[in-house]
């Protein structure tokens, strides 16, 4: 017998460490306390119906997945003890408190006489493995894309037998846990609708992404970001399955959007190698300039921004769909990080802070690589110079302001050219327009030129 420690890949199939280690495994969770501390009751209460879900799993198959809260550390080498196994399985994390964490919990057991073995199961290719001609990692994406696309990938594992093993353990509810129940609306979590979403996006969808995908309004994403965050389905089985729709496309359109979605695939596996490699990214710039960048401290338009009460139609929608959904379309997250850095001239790490509060797939590595990028801060980021209107940005993604209206309910009844532009409107014309929704807390014209000098200043330019 054999314990398989999930994690981050809270499935039976195609898991490589459940999979590849010998022995017939048992599974465990552990609710580990330095992981909760960083956790947000979306998050947590996602996890708990995945982990529902795997359990259920296990004991459909005669076995168990056994539920600890503790030191992993401590639980492993006692659990281990009393089931009488000489390994324990894992499938790698990337962050530098995962691995700190990791290396604790196998020289735990290696004392206790008990194997570790650590898997790469999360991302196709493990950091190292695709780097420079130089061997270093890299850090500008298409490069990375390029190797990444044409490299050949490992088919999915199958579900291996498992040990027989029972355990009266519950689950805990989030007031064990110390959360309260999240506002926002969650999708359903486990294997089964990680494969509804993913067939449903296959069907159809992923032959206008390329086309489509920046328009919030359209909704022609994939919805898998929680998933794969959670890894309640595996990247090995997302990826041979978009091939085949890449490999089944009708058209030259329709192939080129599908890769386009695939390449989404491998922009979250670049993040995940500068994390691994970069472990200080997720408190410090990537990118560093001469000086430090002058970032402003404006407690009231911070919270003006979180609550999606800024004046700016986009970025409001944005930020409250956050609110009711846990979640936020990709083009708009763009727009609102730019928006809180460029425009209201706050440092990203007081947003990446609000999103892994915020975001059911709140993932290091991708969420920090996009703020970075937005800041101008991060690897292949977006220049300093180049600055969202947000306006601009509202009116090409939402002309007809079909988001907008449907997350800021004050504008429901507004046309769309007058939203689009408010921000020329004199007080009076909003008031009369939409009485409760607020004026423009900042000129973007203006902030647009501080940026400019902000970073002109950091980067020590006459």
């Amino acid at each position: 017998m054999r314990i398989h420690w999930h994690r981050r890949d809270l499935r039976v199939a195609d898991n490589r460490g459940l999979a590849d280690a010998p022995g017939r495994p048992v599974g465990l969770f552990v609710f580990d306390e330095a992981v909760l501390d960083h956790a947000a009751p979306p998050r947590v209460a996602f996890l708990l119906d995945a982990l529902s879900s795997l359990r259920a799993a296990y004991r459909d198959r005669g076995s168990e997945l056994f539920i600890r809260r503790g030191d992993p550390a401590n639980v492993l080498s006692a659990l281990a003890d009393d089931l009488g196994v000489d390994v324990v399985s894992w499938n790698r994390d990337y962050s530098g408190l995962a691995a700190d964490r990791d290396d604790r919990v196998a020289d735990v057991l290696d004392e206790v006489g008990v194997t570790p073995q650590r898997f790469h199961d999360a991302i196709c290719h493990p950091p190292g493995t695709i780097t420079t001609n130089a061997g270093d990692p890299y850090s500008v994406y298409s490069y990375f894309w390029k190797k990444w696309r044409d490299r050949e990938k490992d088919d999915p594992y199958p579900v291996p037998a498992l040990a027989d093993a029972t355990d009266e353990t519950t689950l805990p509810t989030l007031a064990d846990l110390g959360f309260d129940e999240p506002t926002a609306e969650l999708p359903k979590a486990g294997t089964a609708p990680a494969r509804g979403r993913l067939a449903a996006f296959l069907e159809d969808d992923i032959y206008r992404y390329e086309e489509a995908r920046d328009y919030p309004a359209t909704e022609c994403t994939s919805r898998l970001s929680a998933d794969l965050k959670f890894g309640t389905i595996g990247i090995r089985a997302v990826d041979k399955q978009v091939r085949e729709a890449i490999a089944a496309a009708e058209t030259d359109s329709e192939r080129e959007s599908a890769a386009e979605f695939r390449s989404q695939l491998a922009w979250r596996e670049f993040y995940t190698h500068v994390l691994a490699f970069n472990p200080e990214v997720v408190t410090e710039n990537y990118k560093r300039y001469e000086h430090d960048i002058d970032w402003e401290d404006d407690p009231e338009l911070l919270a003006a921004w979180k609550r999606g009460e800024t004046g700016y139609p986009i970025v409001d929608a944005g930020m409250r769909q956050l609110q009711a959904e846990a979640y936020m379309h990709n083009r708009v997250r763009m727009i609102v990080a730019s928006f809180l850095t460029k425009d209201l001239l706050i440092d990203w790490r007081h947003g990446y802070a609000h999103f892994r509060d915020r975001l059911v797939d709140h993932d290091t590595a991708n969420d920090n690589g996009g703020w970075q990028w937005a800041a101008s801060t991060g690897t292949d980021a977006q220049p300093y110079f180049r600055i969202f209107n947000p306006m601009t940005q509202g009116e090409r993604y939402d002309p007809d302001a079909e988001y907008i209206r449907e997350y800021v309910p004050e504008l429901s009844g507004v046309e769309a050219d007058v939203i689009h532009s408010w921000h020329e409107l004199s007080p009076t014309q909003r008031a009369n327009a939409a009485p409760e929704y607020p004026q423009p807390v900042v000129d973007h014209s203006q902030r647009r030129e501080q940026a400019l000098d902000m970073f002109e200043q950091a980067r020590g330019d006459d």
